[in-house]
């Protein structure tokens, strides 16, 4: 039977991303790879988690990639700057290229070794920006953080599927499926007690794979969604 993984938050960590598909997953092309957004950022090589998705998908392997916040901040930084022009040819870094920076982007760029946003290569950016929100599937929803269940159709709430933070799921809005997500950073013992419920009505699989010296974080997590068992990597990068 095909197998479907889900992985969350990637943040950069390419040889930490090769290492779970290739020497725990070990994918067939029948099977069905979900990640959940956050390719870029933090790590120290995005540019290298991009290529290694975009070639499972040019080798003819099952991928849905979903968007994150981080790649929906990156697309609209570059695309600002693409259209942001200074007298006399002068070029200083927005505010947006700043805010996109502070938290991660400084680290991609450095991946694609460029010190401008708008010089990271369109195909990338393309890629990014083309990217799904949510997919549905016959018995669970995957998104990137959440969803905004105080409204009526909480799929039409598309920050909320990038930002979201904190909220209750109503299933019968999601037809009693489950809602597996990432975004917000939570300890493996979390993740364990949530994929063993009997009926879970949600899944946070973010382990935080960029957080250091806190107990309980710092690897990558991939739910197999028909058996709901997990593989857990540590880091393989040396970070410092």
């Amino acid at each position: 039977m095909p197998k479907t993984w889900i992985i969350p938050d990637i943040h950069g960590f390419a040889t930490t991303l090769k290492t779970m598909v290739g020497q725990q997953i070990k994918p067939d092309k029948s099977d069905r790879l979900i990640f959940l957004g956050d390719y870029i950022d933090r790590g120290p090589d995005s540019k290298g988690v991009l290529d290694f998705i975009m070639q499972l998908q040019e080798d003819g392997y099952n991928i849905i990639p979903l968007k994150g916040n981080h790649e929906d901040t990156c697309v609209k930084t570059w695309e600002a700057e693409k259209e942001r022009r200074l007298p006399g040819g002068w070029w200083s870094k927005s505010q947006l290229q700043k805010a996109w920076e502070s938290f991660g982007g400084i680290q991609t760029m450095k991946s694609f070794n460029v010190t401008r946003v708008a010089d990271i290569p369109e195909k990338y950016i393309r890629w990014m920006a083309a990217l799904d929100y949510f997919l549905e599937t016959e018995n669970l929803v995957a998104v990137h953080a959440g969803l905004n269940f105080y409204i009526d159709d909480p799929f039409s709430d598309i920050r909320s599927m990038l930002w979201i933070r904190e909220f209750s799921v109503k299933p019968e809005k999601i037809d009693h499926k489950i809602l597996v997500h990432g975004h917000m950073p939570v300890d493996l013992k979390t993740i364990d007690q949530s994929v063993r419920k009997e009926n879970p009505v949600s899944v946070d699989l973010d382990n935080g794979i960029y957080v250091k010296h806190l107990s309980g974080y710092g690897h990558l997590v991939a739910l197999e969604a028909n058996s709901m068992k997990y593989r857990v990597q540590t880091v393989v990068e040396e970070t410092g």
